[in-house]
């Protein structure tokens, strides 16, 4: 039996590029170098260029791997998108600002090479989830050169439009036992201090103290039955973007926890596809 198709061609190929190293930095003790390096999914198309996502793994900022979700990335990218999952050095290699120098270094290489990959430079968004949800709201609320640093300094930052899943947004602010057990958290990690003692400087490192009215727009997502970071944490990000006049929603998903299996049903993901569409494609045409 034979059946003869004749297909039109409505999509590019889509194409995955691994271990793309974006940025050298040093490693062990100062005494060597290492490559940083994401993993790319972009299209196969002269004709036109593309919006940007990146996206920044959550662990704790102590653990991460760029791969981990690349089949639901996958899906996102062939929405018409590029999809960047970008590595960032742990807190076992460094404090802060060293992990939102690591992302911001990872959006310049895309801009930079953007001819390579298709990519739109003046159409770029971003998204993690937890250590990597505070990532993303970093990435898109700190526009300070001091945090651009390394190769392709020349090529800003910014980015357009931001998804934090679950995101510590105020460290300070954390139900610790006791100021002494705060000193073992993530977050007195990520500070190189206890956050719980020197809270003046552990404000510097959130994302609400740089929340402005010229911030992109947010979509937060948040479970309301979060174990791990709050759920008042994204509530509280939200409400000051939005009393900030900011261009903000916040997606409570009722019954949810930290990493939730309802975070990866086709209805959220359906969201996220339709927000970045809104925010980078159907705002620029």
């Amino acid at each position: 039996m034979r059946e003869k198709l004749k297909i039109k061609v409505e999509a590019p190929i889509y194409t995955v590029v691994s271990d793309v190293a974006f940025a050298q930095v040093d490693a062990w003790f100062g005494h060597t170098r290492r490559d940083l390096k994401m993993d790319i999914i972009y299209p196969e198309d002269m004709t036109r260029k593309y919006p940007c996502i990146v996206w920044i793994c959550g662990g704790a900022w102590a653990a991460m791997d760029r791969s981990a979700h690349l089949a639901y990335l996958a899906k996102l990218a062939r929405s018409g998108f590029v999809v960047a999952s970008v590595e960032y050095r742990t807190t076992n290699e460094g404090t802060f600002p060293m992990q939102l120098m690591d992302v911001k270094a990872g959006i310049r290489y895309l801009k930079a090479h953007s001819e390579r990959y298709h990519i739109d430079a003046e159409r770029f968004g971003v998204m993690g989830e937890s250590a990597g949800g505070y990532l993303t709201a970093m990435a898109a609320l700190v526009d300070d050169k001091a945090y651009d640093v390394g190769a392709f300094t020349e090529y800003s930052s910014k980015v357009q439009a931001a998804c934090p899943w679950y995101p510590p947004t105020d460290v300070t602010s954390f139900p610790y036992p006791s100021p002494e057990l705060a000193a073992a958290s993530p977050e007195s990690l990520l500070l190189g201090k206890n956050v719980a003692s020197h809270q003046e400087e552990a404000m510097k490192i959130c994302p609400v103290t740089y929340v402005k009215k010229d911030a992109p727009p947010f979509l937060i997502i948040h479970g309301d039955q979060d174990h791990t970071v709050p759920f008042g944490q994204g509530e509280l990000l939200h409400d000051r973007l939005e009393e900030a006049g900011v261009d903000v929603k916040l997606l409570v998903l009722e019954g949810a926890d930290h990493a939730d299996v309802r975070f990866f049903q086709e209805e959220i993901w359906q969201r996220i596809t339709a927000f970045f569409q809104d925010k980078l494609i159907n705002s620029k045409e």
